[in-house]
């Protein structure tokens, strides 16, 4: 079993003091004066506060800055590497595990290719790639802060995963799992609800309010930045969207239903001759790099299908922005035009004004970072379960 300090050393217990250090991260280099001003703490508590995120190892002082009359005052900053997050987005065909500091830069990466693994061996796989990032890691005060999981499914609002219908899971507690190994906070969280939260804190488009996210890999989920903040639904279950009905008669799917967008415009669509052969996005993304008219012709199938679906999504929620993530932007050059050209033809004229549809430029990170960010905020803010996430 591993040890992990970070678990019973570390809370910040006050309000203030929760909004001092906020202050100083979004603010360095700032001296004590200005922290009071922006905070409008009395300079006594702030020089207080201060001294207490000195001694825990949070903040250091660099200066001294620049006088507005007088002394010239200490200039204070974050200490962004005093301890780090992990997030893991656990696809049905891969792992991508990355270590960040306490601000989201990416420290280290690990990515392993999957294929028709059970349950415990998806585990073993997982702590393969957890072990990797912790033994690259500096030795830090802190150490690791939390540890974050993307998964393909359905995740309650304490972290269990209700179904998982691409991976086969359902009812598992892969956050007891990872906790009893770790023994630091795990969080679980929804794929595509990471990876839009992601986009909204990593993103050129940080002060977008209404983000829809798709995520586009073997399956299709949807994560929702609605009026600035992440909309998890009545049970934390929203965004389920892969699963819309787009084909009455169409094909059967694994969660039971029929005709479902995921069919059509993810990765399960790369098939050939009606469905008898499956083939690799890699595979056919160099297929069509080199010409090949019948992935070309998939992709823009994709395309298609991908408009059809997101159409309806902007339809109904009339966002700013729809971001495509995951690992379907890698066709972006096939994919992007008929995906466009669906939308523009059949998305209500009036829903397209100031609207925007792209290609993430955070790649194939968007949830990672997503679940990193949760984790390191959350050991920031003191707090360890997944209700009590903080959300911009």
């Amino acid at each position: 079993m591993r040890k992990n300090s970070a678990w019973n050393q570390y809370t910040i217990k006050s309000g203030n003091k929760s909004l001092v250090l906020e202050t100083i991260i979004n603010y360095a280099p700032i001296s004590r004066a200005d922290i009071a001003n922006k905070t409008r703490l009395n300079k006594g508590t702030v020089s207080s506060l201060v001294a207490e995120l000195l001694n825990e190892g949070l903040i250091y002082e660099k200066g001294p800055g620049k006088s507005s009359g007088g002394r010239r005052p200490v200039m204070l900053l974050f200490k962004q590497d005093a301890g780090y997050s992990i997030g893991i987005d656990i696809g049905v065909n891969y792992i991508l595990g990355i270590r960040t500091d306490l601000v989201g830069n990416i420290c280290e990466e690990v990515f392993l290719h999957l294929s028709n693994l059970s349950f415990s061996h998806i585990v073993q796989k997982l702590f393969s790639v957890i072990d990797q990032l912790i033994a690259t890691a500096p030795a830090t005060r802190y150490q690791i802060a939390g540890i974050g999981i993307g998964v393909p499914g359905a995740v309650d609002k304490q972290g269990k995963i209700l179904l998982a219908p691409n991976l086969g899971w359902q009812n598992v507690n892969l956050k007891e799992i990872v906790e009893e190994e770790y023994q630091c906070p795990v969080l679980i969280e929804n794929e595509a609800n990471a990876g839009a939260y992601g986009e909204k804190t990593f993103s050129p488009h940080t002060w977008e309010k209404d983000i829809i996210y798709v995520s586009v890999g073997v399956g299709i989920g949807v994560g929702l930045i609605l009026n600035g903040s992440l909309y998890r639904g009545t049970n934390g279950f929203s965004g389920e969207l892969g699963h819309m009905t787009i084909e009455g008669n169409g094909k059967q799917c694994r969660c039971g239903n029929k005709g479902c967008w995921e069919l059509y415009a993810s990765e399960q669509a790369l098939t050939i001759d009606d469905g008898a052969v499956h083939h690799s996005l890699n595979t056919m993304v160099h297929r069509a790099e080199s010409g090949d008219e019948e992935a070309i012709d998939a992709f823009h199938s994709i395309g298609r299908y991908l408009g059809i679906g997101i159409t309806n999504i902007i339809n109904s929620f009339n966002p700013t922005r729809v971001v495509i993530g995951n690992r379907l932007v890698q066709a972006k050059n096939w994919i992007e035009q008929p995906l466009l050209e669906t939308t523009k033809n059949n998305a209500l004229w009036f829903q397209q004004d100031q609207l925007e549809v792209s290609f993430s430029e955070l790649d194939t990170h968007s949830t990672a970072l997503g679940v990193a960010a949760f984790s390191f905020e959350n050991f920031l803010k003191g707090q360890v379960h997944n209700e009590s996430l903080l959300v911009h």
